[in-house]
C-alpha cells in the first residue's frame, strides 16, 4: 500500500514538475497532493533557520517569513524535535504555542498549520509547511501524502546541491526562494560587535526587530549599512 502511494506521487511530480527541477513546482503539486490550501519549505541549519525554499502563495510566504524572524513556528518546532507538528486550531489551540507567530499567521488567513521534518537519514534539513484557510485536522491519507512529499523534497535538496561548488547555493534552489542573505551578513556584524556566536547574535537582531515593530530585513538592512549598531 505504501508503495503504491509513493509510486502514484512520483508519477504526479514526473508529470507535472519538469522532471523536479523546479523547487517552486515542487511545493505547488505539494498542495494538490496533500489537499490544502497552501505550502512552503523552510531550510534550517545549526538550529537556525536559513530562508525559504519556496512558497505557493502569500499566506505561506508570511507563515514562513514570521517564522524566520520569530524563531518560532511549525517548521522551527518540526525541525528541531524531529518530528511531525500538527496545529489544527491555530486561533483556538488546545496547548498555546508560538505567541509571536500565531496571531500574525491567523490575522493572514491561516487556521491550521502543519510541519512535517525535512532528513535524508541522519541528515537534517528544514521543514515542509502547510496551512489551511478552514480549522481541521489532516485526514489519515493527507498524513500519507504528506510524509511522502517531505522524503521527496529532502531528497531533491540533497540531489541539487550536491552538483553545486562547495559553498555555494544551487542555482536551482535560489530560484523562487528567499534566503534572506542580508540577514546573514547583519548577523555577523552583530557577532562581532557583541563578541558572541552568529546564533546568539540573530536571536538578538530578531529581539530588535520584534520589539521595535520592524520587519527584519529592514533592520538587517540599517546594521549592514552601519546606520545601526548593537553594544
Amino acid at each position: 500500500m505504501a508503495e503504491d502511494r509513493i509510486t502514484r506521487i512520483l508519477a504526479e511530480l514526473a508529470r507535472r514538475v519538469d522532471g523536479g527541477h523546479s523547487s517552486a513546482g515542487l511545493c505547488e503539486v505539494t498542495t494538490d497532493i496533500v489537499g490544502v490550501s497552501g505550502a512552503g519549505v523552510m531550510l534550517m541549519a545549526n538550529d537556525v533557520p536559513r530562508g525559504s525554499l519556496c512558497t505557493t502563495d502569500a499566506v505561506s510566504a508570511l507563515i514562513e517569513e514570521l517564522q524566520y524572524t520569530l524563531g518560532e513556528g511549525p517548521c522551527v518546532d518540526a525541525y528541531l524535535h524531529d518530528r511531525v507538528v500538527l496545529e489544527p486550531d491555530l486561533a483556538d489551540p488546545r496547548t498555546p504555542r508560538w505567541p509571536g507567530f500565531s496571531p500574525e499567521a491567523v490575522a493572514a488567513g491561516a487556521r491550521a498549520v502543519f510541519g512535517f521534518p525535512l532528513r535524508v537519514g541522519a541528515v537534517r534539513l528544514g521543514a515542509l509547511n502547510m496551512y489551511q484557510v478552514q480549522p481541521g485536522a489532516l485526514s489519515d491519507d493527507q498524513h500519507a501524502n504528506a510524509l511522502v512529499m517531505a522524503d521527496v523534497l529532502a531528497r531533491w535538496v540533497i540531489d541539487v546541491q550536491a552538483d553545486a561548488p562547495p559553498g555555494v547555493l544551487a542555482t536551482e534552489m535560489e530560484q523562487g526562494g528567499e534566503f534572506f542573505f542580508i540577514v546573514h551578513n547583519a548577523a555577523g556584524v552583530i557577532s562581532v560587535q557583541l563578541g558572541c556566536s552568529i546564533t546568539e547574535a540573530l536571536v538578538r537582531l530578531r529581539a530588535y526587530a520584534f520589539s521595535n515593530g520592524r520587519p527584519l530585513r529592514d533592520v538587517a538592512g540599517d546594521i549592514v549599512g552601519r546606520r545601526l549598531r548593537f553594544g
